[in-house]
């Protein structure tokens, strides 16, 4: 699960979650918290109730990885970032 800021409160009030999104690992299985950051000049109020954060639960694709002693040659090489004309 991504934990984000909702987007009305960092346009609006400067209010953003601390670490920006949340990774939330597919195997915990506590309680959820946000932690939030006031970016903003005036104070910012939470009741009890309140939506401070938005998620998205995401599926997990499950792979094997094949250990191979080299790699098969592909048409972009060794050539670094920018190299596939993109």
């Amino acid at each position: 699960m991504l934990v984000f800021s909702r987007s009305g409160h960092g346009f609006k009030s400067g209010v953003r979650l601390s670490n920006c999104t949340g990774v939330i690992d597919s195997d915990y299985r506590g309680e959820v918290v946000a932690r939030l950051k006031n970016d903003g000049r005036d104070d910012f109020h939470v009741l009890l109730g309140d939506r401070i954060a938005q998620a998205m639960i995401l599926p997990v694709e499950q792979v094997v990885f094949e250990v191979v002693d080299e790699l098969d040659a592909t048409e972009r090489g060794t050539n670094g970032f920018g190299s596939t004309g993109a």
